[in-house]
């Protein structure tokens, strides 16, 4: 076996004898209770009924609020519901919502997002249309905390249908939100479930990036998912320490291992370091959020790490000019500190 393998989980067949729905909406929660409300509402108003989907929420053991009785005032014993007995991180959460699955085609919602009407059906046209594809996923919406919708993502092409080329075009960049995508369940058994060497970011984007060198991917242009930007989620907490870049320069590692097998090594390289310059320009940019938002700490990490991604011409330029303005704001709120103190 590969050694790579042994960091996946391995998603086992559907016992048989098992009710097998078409659908698993399988819903990973931690400490996020108050937004699950929304995201369940939008699942049941489009609810075939339990021979047909299977909605379930699994909680990584959250300390701070209640997802058993949100689901249980919600749900009225048509939603699931299992609680790890300790906490397990998000990946392990992840796959233990695959493992749970009964349904032919896997969607995984996080609790605090929510899906759009006509998600479903709309899902489930394209893996008609294409019975070969392994994967479809729609355009998203980012709202903020409040619900407030703040912009779409990239329209990928213009029309509804398979994607082109498309596994050189994951490898650079993450176009893809979790709530946005399906994949067959059958696609996890065949390549084994989320990626336990990541504990906070890019376990999704690694999982793409494999599924993409086996199946054709499948893109809807309508926008039928919205995904929360959270300053408390994974992704938050992982900005502010770095440590979302450092998990993407672990990904590019291990995907680099694999790879070769699906493409020549000269655009394999070429890849790789267009992935390399587009996420040290993510992790800039993020810094330059942040010191607006006097979080120095957290932008002095992400400037960092950019540089360790890539020593270009153009992401050292830019770090310069970023460390420049952050050291000009410290002297400048030290002189007005020594004028009124």
């Amino acid at each position: 076996m590969n050694e790579q393998h042994l960091y996946r989980a391995t998603i086992s067949p559907v016992a048989d004898g098992t009710s097998r729905p078409l659908w698993s909406v399988m819903i990973p929660t931690y400490n996020c209770a108050n937004y699950l409300r929304e995201t369940l509402a939008s699942v049941l108003a489009q609810d075939p009924g339990p021979e047909v989907m299977q909605i379930e929420v699994i909680d990584d053991c959250s300390p701070k609020d209640d997802p058993e009785a949100v689901v249980a005032e919600l749900g009225r014993g048509r939603v699931g519901f299992y609680r790890q007995p300790e906490n397990v991180g998000h990946t392990l959460n992840f796959n233990t919502c695959l493992k749970r699955s009964r349904g032919k085609l896997i969607h995984l919602l996080h609790g605090d997002d929510c899906v759009r009407e006509g998600f479903y059906t709309k899902m489930q046209q394209a893996f008609e249309e294409k019975p070969e594809v392994g994967a479809a996923f729609c355009r998203h919406i980012f709202m903020d905390e409040h619900g407030h919708w703040q912009f779409l993502s990239e329209l990928l092409q213009p029309k509804s249908g398979v994607l082109s080329n498309w596994l050189e075009r994951i490898i650079v960049k993450q176009y893809i939100q979790t709530p946005s995508i399906v994949v067959r369940r059958e696609v996890y058994e065949s390549l084994g479930g989320f990626d336990i060497h990541f504990k906070f970011y890019y376990e999704d984007w690694e999982m793409w990036v494999r599924i993409s060198t086996q199946y054709p991917v499948w893109y809807e242009v309508e926008p039928l998912a919205v995904y929360r930007l959270r300053s408390a989620s994974n992704s938050g907490h992982s900005m502010r320490t770095g440590e979302n870049i450092q998990d993407v320069r672990r990904g590019l590692e291990i995907v680099q291992s694999y790879l070769p097998n699906y493409l020549p090594n000269t655009i394999v390289s070429k890849l790789l370091d267009q992935n390399r310059e587009h996420s040290a320009l993510c992790a800039l940019d993020t810094a330059r959020k942040m010191l607006s938002a006097g979080e120095v700490e957290g932008a002095n990490n992400q400037i960092h790490e950019a540089l360790k991604c890539t020593q270009s011409f153009k992401i050292r330029q830019q770090a310069i000019k970023l460390f420049l303005k952050n050291r000009v704001r410290q002297i400048l709120q030290r002189v007005s500190t020594s004028i009124y103190s």
